[in-house]
């Protein structure tokens, strides 16, 4: 009984190539340029006597001077700061890279394709995901890249840049998928920003790498609740804000009542039974937690009247 093959099982006999980059063949471009215009002037210095002269091979020497020079000619190449030269021999087989800047020569029979090797922002549209708690949220993100490897760029896929687009995008849908937007003691998008983009660069450049894309930077450009939810959110921090503070505020209160119940004792000011400490207590926690001044009330008799 034969065993079924599985999805993820590569048929046999094809071979799994990955292209890399290597470097193209080529010389300095302006000898050739120079060789290739005398070839041509001295292929008209040829051509001219022969047809007054009406000799044949003269005129067969002309042509073949002229082709050479046009070989010389169509070898040349312009390779300009920060952009790459693919070579393609007969536009069927990769044959190198070309790097080096300035006016080059290389393999006539060469198709020459430019690609760009300077770094690039790529801005991510607003996306709008639930956030690991589920409350819906904005997000976009600039992604800082350049191409790092010609051959897989140009050979991997169909269009590099389209493909660092799309990729991009889907790194930034999940990373926002799997953190809460605000969270206290859980990792979250908002506190814990550099944290949030290191991962977001490492999930990019694990996605674009197979395009011979190198990732230099990702940074959030905009986080924010969606608008329906927003004032809600809203006001639930100025709610968490308000506690925080409050708390902050009762414990230097009690301290501060600590401290001057403490230095009256010390002190031996005035002798304070339980009843008028607690009293004393109640009065300054008033003065110092209350939110609005005070209004203090003499009393001129005993405590106990």
């Amino acid at each position: 009984m034969s065993t079924p093959t599985t999805v993820a099982e590569k048929p046999t006999g094809t071979p799994t190539t990955t292209i890399a980059e290597r470097p193209g063949w080529d010389l300095p471009g302006w000898w050739m340029l120079g060789a290739g215009t005398l070839l041509f002037l001295g292929s008209i210095g040829v051509f001219v006597p022969a047809i007054l002269s009406e000799s044949i091979p003269g005129v067969i020497g002309s042509v073949v001077i002229f082709l050479v020079a046009l070989t010389a000619l169509m070898g040349l190449t312009l390779v300009q700061p920060n952009q790459a030269r693919v070579l393609q021999l007969l536009g069927s087989s990769y044959s190198g890279t070309l790097r080096t800047p300035g006016l080059r020569w290389t393999n006539p029979l060469t198709i020459r394709r430019a690609i760009s090797t300077r770094i690039r922002n790529h801005e991510t549209g607003q996306s709008k995901v639930n956030d690991a708690d589920g409350n819906p949220i904005e997000i976009s993100a600039i992604v800082v890249w350049q191409v790092a490897d010609t051959a897989l760029a140009s050979f991997q896929v169909d269009d590099y840049e389209e493909f660092v687009a799309v990729q991009t995008e889907s790194a930034v849908r999940h990373i926002a998928g799997s953190y809460p937007y605000d969270a206290e003691g859980r990792m979250s998008l908002r506190e814990n920003a550099d944290e949030i983009t290191a991962a977001m660069s490492e999930e990019v450049h694990a996605r674009v790498r197979s395009a011979g894309v190198e990732v230099v930077e990702t940074r959030i450009n905009r986080l924010a609740y969606a608008p329906e939810i927003a004032q809600a959110m809203l006001r639930r921090q100025q709610a968490g804000a308000v506690i925080a503070a409050r708390q902050q505020i009762v414990e230097g209160a009690v301290g501060m009542v600590d401290m001057a119940l403490s230095r009256l004792e010390e002190k031996h000011v005035v002798e304070l039974d339980e009843e008028r400490k607690a009293t004393m207590v109640s009065n300054l926690l008033v003065v110092l937690c209350s939110d609005r001044d005070t209004q203090p009330v003499v009393n001129t008799g005993s405590l106990y009247q």
